[in-house]
């Protein structure tokens, strides 16, 4: 008799929808839940393995007839920034970043809230409500960060903290090889900061700091204008059928 252990997790598979990168195709999804005291194990197990965490989900691509998903990281330790790279950073010197248990608030949402209807109208989250957005902060049985990024100001050497009002925020996994972005908003009303890019190089500088090799941005479609600046972070490594491959610049 062959015995399955109730902690292995149970996964399961969603009937087709809209695929939102690529116009005419469908996109179904594997997915399993997230719960319990081994779910940080499963959660670094399965984003070495291509899935992504959304709330006490883990989830990954099962299309039919489509691979374009490709899952990318950057490899941390071998990274080195392109002169527009280091633009970003010098123009984002005066913010900081502080951490946080994830925790929402109503100055998150309404950030959150500013982004999307300016950014994603017509986006998956365009109904979100307060209530959502909190689930989707604190919904995680990883660990899982807040990190909210402000302007430095005369105390932050001393206390880390930056003031005035908030200006972007990232929902940060921290895993055992890296730390998994997922998911980032900022003010649009600041466009020419390039914060997108420059949340990316702060969680490269984070990890770093961890002594962590990789930094995970989901999901790359290489026929996405939307996805074509994961491209731009290098070295960085591509999820095959062979394993992670190194992408060759």
């Amino acid at each position: 008799m062959t015995h399955h252990s109730h902690t292995a997790p149970q996964f399961f598979l969603t009937s087709p929808a809209p695929c939102p990168y690529l116009e005419g195709q469908y996109e179904r999804k594997v997915f399993t839940h997230l719960v319990g005291s081994n779910a940080p194990m499963i959660n670094d197990m399965l984003t070495q393995g291509g899935f992504r965490r959304s709330q006490n989900i883990a989830y990954r691509p099962a299309c039919e007839t489509c691979r374009a998903c490709v899952s990318v990281r950057i490899l941390v330790d071998r990274f080195e920034p392109t002169r527009s790279q280091k633009r970003v950073a010098k123009r984002n010197l005066d913010l900081v970043g502080t951490e946080y248990t994830a925790e929402p608030s109503s100055e998150q949402y309404a950030l959150f809230r500013k982004y999307i209807d300016t950014r994603h109208q017509r986006g998956g989250m365009s109904e979100m409500s307060i209530l959502d957005y909190a689930m989707m902060v604190e919904d995680s049985h990883v660990k899982t960060k807040v990190v909210e990024y402000r302007r430095r100001g005369p105390d932050t050497f001393l206390n880390g903290r930056g003031v005035g009002p908030l200006i972007a925020v990232a929902l940060t996994d921290v895993m055992g090889d890296g730390l998994s972005m997922v998911y980032t908003f900022y003010d649009p009303d600041i466009a020419d900061r390039s914060l997108g890019t420059w949340l990316i190089l702060d969680h490269i500088a984070r990890a770093r700091a961890l002594g962590l090799p990789h930094v995970y941005l989901g999901y790359w479609v290489a026929e996405s204008p939307k996805m074509a600046y994961k491209a731009n972070f290098r070295p960085q490594e591509h999820l095959t059928m062979r394993g992670w491959e190194r992408k060759q610049d």
